[in-house]
């Protein structure tokens, strides 16, 4: 459809007639009323965008005379220059988000979040078509727990002592570890919509501040390459919490790897990937080591509606290691996840997601890194370990600056065969009750109530009560 006539005509006739109706209009004048016109076609060309989408076509990619244009002279070029260098507005509804997984996630054509459903902040570059955007925020944490937890800046479940002399003393902390800073910067292509984004965090030491990379990749039209999330979680599921690990059931992974997107029309899209693997095997010894020789295998269904979306992941891994005496195995596993959002109404909304598989511990929050992919037996094979378990979020918007979340997930790990020791894990749960306040876009107060209980495989348990507030400034919202 050549529909570039008919947008500069509507263009023209509702920009730039009455400006020129006027002859003794000056200079400035007929620039500001180019500007509008330059507005105005910009924003008839994403209605159409958004309709082409709506019923399965995808827009052909365009070039915006807004963004090439000089500003009028005297004038912000940022504040008057619309940020065409997007795929188009979410489906998603809007929502806030504390600790805002979403902003960073991989979408088709670059779309934009849900969380950041106008791309604020970005700025042009000069005499290109690039606009680049440098966000984040700062945030600190007060935490007081009622017994030690194993980790004093985050609630890991999974970590807490379930022995000790010390084991009922109270705790507290204050740390600004979750302070982040991201880079950003998207341009229109032939191909589609270019992005780079780059993000860190303060958490890379448990003992002080060390930067560590979070975010780091490109993404052209739908082919993403770099480091960032894993196809196989779904960041707008995740729940908002103060606390920066949330429920440990729900799937979370940084990892290197590569996908495609697939768009399938009507919001609809399947994702497939290929990412670094990592064997977590719980007990090896000795000269045993862990192998990779095939890289994990993700797909994703994705579909995206006005009241919210559902996804569902599978992945495919080989999980192997290399003993000593000529032992030695590889064993394929993989796994699924349900996840997604429901906005009920503008005050209301669900997030949930369920997951369960064999070799995949790996994927899960709580213990991802604690080698509970698979387990060596007596005789030397290798058994893969099941886990499965679920979360679920309430958000309730109780008026335009206040609004509370309620978080609850539980984590299991099977033991079939009794290849875990008693000191183990075996089960976890989560539970988050908060308040926040937010005076002003990019200004955020919060008070949270967390509750974790650890089972190990022996019926050892543990239980910690965390009370956290927080204080957050985020640079562009």
């Amino acid at each position: 459809m050549n529909r570039q006539p008919l947008v500069i005509a509507l263009a023209v006739a509702s920009g730039l007639a009455p400006g020129l109706a006027l002859s003794q209009d000056s200079v400035t004048t007929l620039r500001d009323e180019v500007r509008r016109a330059e507005q105005h076609l910009e924003s008839l060309n994403q209605r159409l965008d958004a309709l082409e989408r709506s019923q399965g076509r995808t827009p052909p990619p365009r070039t915006s005379t807004a963004q090439t244009a000089p500003a009028p002279q005297g004038t912000n070029a940022a504040a008057s220059t619309p940020n065409i260098a997007a795929g188009g507005p979410s489906i998603l509804p809007p929502r806030d988000s504390v600790s805002d997984p979403s902003i960073a996630a991989s979408r088709e054509n670059s779309l934009a979040s849900p969380t950041d459903p106008d791309l604020k902040g970005f700025i042009a570059i000069p005499g290109t078509e690039t606009m680049i955007r440098i966000g984040g925020y700062a945030k600190l944490d007060a935490i007081a727990t009622n017994r030690p937890a194993g980790d004093d800046d985050q609630f890991i479940t999974s970590e807490f002592p379930v022995d000790g002399v010390h084991r009922d003393t109270p705790n507290f902390n204050i740390h600004a570890k979750q302070t982040r800073f991201s880079i950003e910067a998207r341009r229109p292509t032939t191909r589609g919509v270019l992005r780079f984004y780059l993000e860190n965090d303060f958490f890379g030491s448990s003992d002080g501040y060390e930067f560590r990379l979070r975010h780091a990749y490109g993404q052209l039209g739908n082919t993403y390459a770099g480091y960032g999330y894993s196809s196989f979680m779904d960041a707008d599921s995740l729940p908002n919490t103060l606390d920066f690990e949330g429920p440990g059931s729900a799937p979370y992974l940084l990892v290197a790897g590569i996908h495609h997107i697939f768009s399938i029309g009507k919001g609809n899209t399947l994702t497939l990937a290929a990412e670094a693997p990592q064997s977590q095997i719980y007990n090896l010894t000795g000269d045993d080591i862990a192998v990779e020789r095939l890289p994990d295998v993700t797909l994703a269904a994705r579909m995206e509606r006005g009241w919210g979306h559902l996804q569902l992941s599978g992945v495919a891994r080989s999980v192997g290691y290399d003993g000593d005496n000529e032992l030695g195995e590889d064993v394929l596993g993989g796994g699924l996840q349900l996840s997604g959002s429901i906005n009920a109404n503008e005050n209301n909304l669900w997030v949930f997601g369920m997951v369960a598989g064999k070799g995949i511990a790996r994927y899960t929050t709580d213990i991802g890194g604690s080698g509970y992919d698979a387990a060596i037996g007596p005789d030397g094979d290798l058994e893969l370990l099941t886990s499965y378990g679920g979360f679920f979020g309430y958000t309730h918007n109780w008026n335009q600056d206040w609004s509370s979340n309620l978080v609850f997930g539980q984590l299991n790990l099977s033991n079939k065969n009794d290849v875990l020791a008693g000191d183990a894990f075996k089960r976890s749960r989560y539970g988050a009750l908060n308040l926040l306040w937010s005076p002003a876009p990019s200004w955020t107060m919060g008070v949270e109530l967390l509750f974790g209980q650890l089972l190990l495989q022996d019926g050892r348990d543990a239980d910690v009560m965390r009370l956290q507030g927080s204080l957050q400034y985020s640079f562009v919202k």
